[in-house]
């Protein structure tokens, strides 16, 4: 099967098994992996914060980074159609005590118009808005990336406000690679954020918490009180770091690959995409007679994986270990339409 349902679908390369076994790894718990404690640093001197602490998944990273920010009773501003709203199984509430409060953005995007109509007045009886989170690149917006301007402008608001700003980027490097925004920029706007090394970098696991030092700190504990205190993980740290540096340069071929498709299935009639809208590796079309389920059996049949991402609207999501060849079957699988 070409597999699109995600990018987190990859298996490991030989590279990154020839890292895994080669590193040099202690106890993490205890402070004591070489590998996973120079990676940490590596990446925080990257995004321009001060420490970074490395996490089993994105969730963790982005529950993680709310937490430290926040106090029972707080409230975080979001897109309706963020990962930390939709995919994160009602952790914050759980875990932190704190609600969302979920705006209608544009694919997945907020502006700082629209974030200040969620402010709250600070009386008793109201959740204190705390946190703004945002999303870069946006998944159920299809992969739609921020720009410079745009991140500057909700960051001052939130310094305006006395509010944080968290960034979940778990296809931060897609997002980089679309918008040409350097790593550094991002700890200059941000103070927290996530960066997950198991989707388009395509690492088998692992994502990292970058912030302030205190706020690492107290992660750190956390961490461990969620049942992420890991033990040898610089075999992980090995993985993602080989998959920074070799797999990094692979990502404006996934989001080229993503517009051929794209282009493809706005050319077919049983289908309909908005081109514009395909800014990096993902790609969203909707059916025009059935529903998504229904066109996905189809799919299936050809040998093309992809998933449902709403009644008749489906998501494609391209990563390294779909080639050129491999596109050229899925878009010839259009023709069973």
């Amino acid at each position: 099967m070409i597999d699109l349902r995600s990018d987190t679908v990859t298996k490991p390369t030989p590279g990154i098994l020839k890292a895994m076994a080669e590193a040099e790894v202690g106890d993490d718990v205890f402070s004591e992996d070489p590998t996973a404690n120079a990676f940490e640093k590596r990446m925080a001197e990257m995004f321009g914060m001060e420490a970074g602490l490395f996490v089993p998944s994105g969730t963790m990273s982005n529950q993680l980074c709310l937490n430290v920010l926040t106090r029972p009773g707080d409230e975080v501003i979001i897109d309706e159609t963020g990962h930390v709203f939709n995919y994160e199984s009602g952790a914050a509430a759980h875990l932190s005590s704190i609600q969302l409060y979920p705006l209608k953005g544009v694919r997945g995007k907020l502006t700082p118009e629209l974030i200040k109509t969620a402010i709250r007045p600070r009386n008793d009886w109201d959740p204190h808005t705390r946190v703004i989170a945002i999303e870069n690149s946006t998944n159920k917006g299809g992969g739609a990336v921020y720009t410079r301007e745009e991140l500057l402008e909700i960051s001052n608001l939130a310094v305006k406000h006395g509010f944080y700003l968290h960034l979940d980027g778990a296809r931060i490097w897609n997002a980089m690679a679309a918008a040409g925004i350097e790593p550094e920029f991002f700890g200059g706007v941000a103070d927290t954020l996530s960066i997950c090394f198991s989707k388009g970098l395509g690492a088998p696991v692992g994502s990292m918490m970058l912030a302030g030092a205190d706020e690492i700190r107290r992660a750190r504990r956390m961490r461990k009180m969620w049942g992420g205190g890991m033990r040898q993980i610089g075999l992980l740290a090995a993985a993602a770091e080989y998959a920074v540096d070799h797999h990094q340069k692979l990502l404006e071929d996934d989001h080229r690959r993503a517009k051929k498709f794209a282009q493809a299935v706005a050319k077919h009639p049983a289908f309909n995409v908005d081109l514009e809208s395909v800014e990096t590796n993902i790609v969203l079309f909707d059916v025009n007679e059935g529903t998504a389920e229904e066109t996905l059996q189809k799919f299936s049949e050809a040998g093309i994986g992809l998933v449902p991402f709403g009644p008749k609207t489906i998501r494609a999501t391209f990563h390294f270990q779909v080639n050129d060849d491999d596109l050229d079957e899925v878009m010839k699988g259009l023709d069973n339409f």
